[in-house]
């Protein structure tokens, strides 16, 4: 069987043979080193000098980061050949980006003259403090160059696959199904999907992309269908979310977030797109956690947030009563109320979690049996109360300034 770098060209070439304790001198410099390249690179080829924190400064800095770290690896584990499987795909994934640009490969091959002459300089500077031999130092260059040819060889194979090969998502016939699977007629779906060659999926997964997201088109897998140029950016992803399609989306949607609906039969594909959507906009504020973030992890906050002028008029109508408490006084008695309905845990252990005195959370406790006593008695009443307290708590996370949010009952907002 061919490996995957005779197909771009040339064989494997073994790793000359290397101290295994090279790997733990050169470990320690490797993040100051990504620094160093990342910055001279960026200096040296202007087409990389675009901010990092965009599309390609992401890709970019993950793939120094992800090579000089291989590189190690390779150098701890004699007699390996070829980049491993992450550093092959993010070579692969930078020519595809040149090809997108609408470049040639030669500042590609730039950046890598410039990794490679930054790495060595550096390796000049720390092998003397460490007693490395000429010829050791001699097998070490020969070894960064052969990898770095290795890799340079992936990125232009990424790049001719990347020119070869059309773009399915930009292909009327696919767009116009994805359209119908989420808007149209359902008995359209067949005919336009066999014109499209789509085979129709018993159920599918639709992910919300965040505005502005860039594409690695050649990153999607064949049955994706995607509308990313759109202000709404949207894919489909045919079955459930496996840890693979994630590491595809994070190939083709670098630095982006998105949002992973429910897993969903195909007549049912609207309602995953709007669950993930909702979810990436409490992603974008602050309410959910991570560049990834799965409705089926966050099913109670999606709910509890999905009508904000309803759990208002429940804050009204269920905690009315405390409007009269200054906005400290009532913060206080709340968080304190949703810790117990929360856990249901003694004075003790409601203290450590508000780092308070338990005392302090006795007091509190009569308080609102004092002013809540009767709702707190009624199961509905009080179910209702827990529901309200926790979308304040869910809402308190919103990152944007609460003066530009519309006004909610007192009870709502935490003190």
């Amino acid at each position: 069987m061919s490996s995957p770098l005779e197909t771009v060209g040339f064989a494997e070439r073994p790793v000359p043979s290397l101290p295994p304790r090279l790997a733990r001198l050169m470990a320690p410099e490797l993040p100051s080193l990504a620094d160093e390249i990342v910055t001279e690179i960026r200096r040296a080829v202007p087409a990389y000098a675009r901010p990092l924190d965009g599309p390609y400064g992401h890709v970019l800095r993950r793939s120094v980061e992800h090579h000089l770290a291989a590189f190690v690896d390779r150098v701890a584990a004699p007699g390996a050949t070829g980049p491993d499987s992450g550093a092959a795909a993010s070579a692969r994934t930078l020519g595809q980006y040149e090809a997108h640009e609408g470049r040639t490969m030669d500042c590609l091959q730039a950046a890598y003259r410039i990794g490679g002459q930054v790495a060595w300089r550096r390796v000049m500077r720390v092998a003397p403090r460490h007693d490395i031999s000429a010829s050791v130092m001699s097998r070490l260059a020969d070894a960064l160059f052969v990898y770095l040819d290795e890799l340079a060889a992936l990125s232009l194979d990424g790049y001719r696959r990347a020119k070869a090969r059309p773009i399915p998502a930009l292909d009327e016939r696919r767009r116009r199904l994805l359209r119908l699977i989420l808007d149209g007629p359902q008995t359209e779906v067949a005919e336009t999907a066999e014109a499209a060659g789509w085979a129709v999926p018993a159920e599918a997964v639709l992910v919300a992309a965040e505005p502005g997201a860039r594409c690695v088109w050649t990153a999607l897998d064949d049955d994706v269908l995607a509308d990313v140029e759109s202000a709404a950016p949207h894919l489909l992803l045919p079955g459930p979310f496996t840890p693979r399609r994630r590491a595809m989306l994070e190939e083709a949607l670098p630095g982006r977030r998105v949002a992973i609906g429910l897993t969903m039969p195909l007549g049912q594909a609207a309602d995953s797109l709007r669950w993930a959507r909702q979810a990436l906009g409490l992603a974008l504020d602050g309410v959910l956690d991570g560049p990834v973030t799965l409705c089926e992890e966050n099913l109670v906050p999606l709910w509890l947030l999905s009508d904000p002028a309803l759990v208002d008029e429940m804050a009204r109508r269920r905690l009315g009563v405390l409007d009269g408490m200054t906005p400290g006084q009532r913060g206080r008695l709340t968080e304190t109320l949703r810790t117990w309905l929360v856990t249901r845990g003694t004075a003790a252990e409601i203290a450590a979690l508000l780092r308070i005195h338990p005392q302090t959370v006795r007091y509190r406790m009569r308080k609102i049996e004092q002013t809540l006593g009767a709702e707190l008695a009624d199961p509905e009443a009080r179910f209702g109360i827990e529901v309200v307290l926790r979308a304040a708590h869910l809402r308190a996370r919103r990152r944007r300034d609460a003066s530009t949010e519309r006004p909610h009952s007192s009870a709502m907002i935490p003190g």
